[in-house]
C-alpha cells in the first residue's frame, strides 16, 4: 500500500470511527447503555488505527505526522479507560487524558496546515482539524465536570443531580459530534489534496516523457545530418 492510499484509507477509518463514537456517546433511547459503550469502544479503535495509518503515510517527519501520532495515542488511552477494569475515577481520568492528547494532536497537525495556506484544499484540513480540537476539548471538559460531580456530597438533591448529569451528557455529546463533523471535513480535504498531488505527478511525468522524446528526436536528426555530410563530399 503506497503512502497516498494509506493516508486516504486512514482518513476514512478515522471519520467512520468518530461518527461511530459520537453515536455511542449519544443517549438514544433505542440503544442500550452496553451497546452504546461498545460503539464508543469500536469508534475509538477505528480512530486509533486510522490516525496511525495517516501518520505512517506521511513518510517524512513533520507536524502533521506528529499530530496524527498523538491523536492515535489519545485514542489508545481512551480505549484503556473503557476496557481495563480500573476504579471508576481512574477510568474517567484516562478518558479525560486521552481526549486532551487528541486535542493536542489536532492542534499540532493544525500548525502544519497553517504553513501552506496557498492550496485551497488546505482550508478543509484547517477547518476539520480545528473542529476536532474543539470537539475533543469539550469531551475532556465534560469528563472533568463528571469527575468533579463524583466528589460532590451524596446529600445533594436527586433533581439537582439529574440536571447536572444532563448538562454533562450534553457537553460530551456536542463535543463528540463536533469532532465527527471535523473528521469528515478533514477526510474531504485529504482526498482532494491527494488527488491534486497525483495529478501534479502525472503532469510532471508527461512533461518528462515529452522532453525525452524531443531529446531522442534531436539526436536522431543529428545522426542523419552526420551521415549525409560524408556522402555529399565523398
Amino acid at each position: 500500500m503506497d503512502n497516498q492510499l494509506k493516508e486516504i484509507f486512514g482518513a476514512w477509518l478515522a471519520a467512520i470511527g468518530t461518527v461511530t463514537a459520537a453515536v455511542g456517546s449519544t443517549p438514544f433511547r433505542s440503544l442500550g447503555e452496553s451497546f452504546r459503550k461498545d460503539l464508543n469502544l469500536i469508534g475509538n479503535e477505528l480512530q486509533a488505527v486510522g490516525n496511525a495509518l495517516e501518520a505512517d503515510g506521511q513518510g517524512e517527519e513533520n507536524l502533521e505526522k506528529v499530530g496524527n501520532e498523538l491523536q492515535s495515542v489519545g485514542n489508545v488511552t481512551v480505549i484503556s479507560g473503557l476496557v481495563i477494569d480500573f476504579e471508576d475515577i481512574t477510568q474517567q481520568k484516562l478518558i479525560i487524558i486521552g481526549n486532551w492528547i487528541q486535542a493536542l494532536g489536532g492542534a499540532t497537525a493544525l500548525g502544519d496546515e497553517f504553513q501552506d495556506t496557498s492550496n485551497i484544499n488546505e482550508i478543509y484540513n484547517i477547518i476539520g482539524n480545528l473542529l476536532q480540537v474543539i470537539g475533543n476539548s469539550l469531551q475532556a471538559l465534560s469528563g472533568v465536570n463528571e469527575l468533579k460531580a463524583s466528589y460532590i456530597d451524596n446529600n445533594k438533591k436527586s433533581s439537582e443531580k439529574e440536571e447536572d448529569n444532563n448538562s454533562v451528557w450534553s457537553l460530551d455529546v456536542v463535543g463528540s459530534w463536533i469532532q465527527a463533523i471535523g473528521s469528515v471535513i478533514s477526510l474531504i480535504g485529504q482526498i482532494q489534496e491527494e488527488s491534486e498531488e497525483q495529478s501534479n505527478e502525472d503532469q510532471e511525468n508527461d512533461s518528462t516523457d515529452s522532453d525525452e522524446k524531443q531529446d531522442n528526436k534531436a539526436q536522431d536528426d543529428k545522426r542523419r545530418y552526420e551521415n549525409v555530410i560524408p556522402n555529399k563530399y565523398f
